[in-house]
């Protein structure tokens, strides 16, 4: 296997043990994401380059984000865990922005539905850049891979 080939994720899935009925929008993002996500990613656990390509389980536990890392066979390789607080603010900006975004596309003139969109896309790379320093060290991966990342985390934060 070429190191290319087993330096990805080939299967995610998101823990939603409290999933409430999220707006078509929220749905879409996380399929869109999920999708673009398993079509092309760079994602390399540090302790086990080897091991992949990689099965990803994440979930939020106790104020803990929790990035379940198992091989091709689904046994466990790595749990990494990051403190859940530093992306709170980002998420909760996040989610403001995008809501304003939704009520710009249905009402805006172009060039405003464009100003909110960069501020959204800004607050996205912001987050990704965040859970890659975070991730430093554990596991390598790129920005794509992080932002598509970002979104399925945004949407774990999707409470009852």
């Amino acid at each position: 296997m070429s190191a290319k080939t087993s330096r990805r994720i080939v299967h995610v899935t998101l823990d939603e043990k409290t999933v409430v009925r999220r707006k078509p929008e929220v749905e879409h993002e996380r399929a869109v994401a999920i999708f673009d996500l398993l079509e092309e990613n760079e994602f390399c656990l540090c302790d086990h380059a080897e091991a992949g390509p990689y099965h990803l389980h994440l979930s939020i536990e106790d104020n803990r984000l929790i990035f379940d890392v198992r091989d091709s066979d689904d046994g466990g390789l790595d749990k990494v865990v990051l403190p859940i607080t530093g992306f709170r603010s980002i998420v909760r900006d996040y989610f403001i922005i995008c809501e304003s975004y939704y009520n710009a596309i249905k009402k805006a003139t172009p060039s405003q539905i464009e100003a909110v969109d960069m501020g959204r896309r800004g607050l996205h790379n912001e987050g990704s850049e965040l859970l890659r320093e975070r991730l430093a060290g554990k596991v390598d991966l790129d920005l794509q891979t992080a932002r598509r990342l970002f979104t399925l985390i945004c949407v774990l934060h999707i409470r009852g």
